[in-house]
């Protein structure tokens, strides 16, 4: 019988990402344009599809309040916060959302993988961090795929690397749950309750045909 390969979204999913990728954003929005956008518009963005991508968003919000700037500075901005000088950056502010031994239960009878937004270094930096000692592979990240979310290339990646895994996709945005679909892969989606558009984003998984729908990781074991 094949082993059953879960494959991780990262922010959001096994990192919260609140004061780190979302901070960063709404930083970024501010420095250039002088607005800050509120969490709740962030999310009602994303829960639209297509904004995937937080330099892609930060300069969309951007060009919403009436400034006009290069994508390549907004994406210099956002990694000079998001990195810091390697003692301050926000990336330091993300929390660890998987409780103690849940890696090791799933082990038991799953592989894992990697398929994030970021880029597959800074994935490997968090991975480090919070789990050295769980094996993620593979881990692809968004320099590795030509067409990034919802395009399921990611995804087709893993399937090709893996040959004979039987893989599952967890994520928690629209563009997760339509890559997924997209690469016929089963999906499982979160939507955390402190979301500021929760109860939106659990219909917009159970529309794109989520398997499950739970909180957080640490519900997985239920799901399979």
């Amino acid at each position: 019988m094949p082993r059953r390969l879960l494959v991780f979204d990262m922010d959001g999913v096994l990192v919260d990402v609140t004061e780190s990728y979302r901070e960063a954003i709404q930083q970024t929005v501010e420095h250039f344009s002088g607005v800050r956008p509120t969490r709740v518009r962030i999310q009602e963005i994303k829960n639209q599809g297509g904004w995937n991508d937080d330099w892609s968003l930060s300069h969309k919000l951007i060009g919403d309040a009436g400034v006009q700037v290069e994508f390549q500075q907004v994406v210099d901005y956002f990694q000079s916060i998001f990195h810091g000088d390697g003692s301050n950056g926000l990336i330091l502010r993300e929390r660890w959302i998987a409780r103690d031994g849940l890696f090791r239960r799933l082990a038991e009878r799953c592989d894992f993988a990697v398929f994030t937004g970021r880029l597959k270094w800074e994935a490997e930096y968090t991975l480090r961090r919070f789990a050295p000692d769980t094996v993620f592979d593979p881990i692809i990240g968004m320099e590795e795929v030509r067409n990034l979310k919802p395009a399921p290339d990611g995804l087709l990646l893993i399937r090709d690397l893996r040959p004979g895994a039987e893989l599952y996709y967890v994520g928690d945005s629209i563009d997760d749950a339509r890559c997924a679909r997209a690469a016929g892969v089963p999906f499982i989606g979160i939507a955390s309750p402190s979301n500021p558009r929760h109860e939106e984003l659990v219909r917009l998984h159970k529309a794109e045909r989520a398997i499950a729908v739970i909180d957080d990781i640490n519900g997985l074991e239920g799901v399979l």
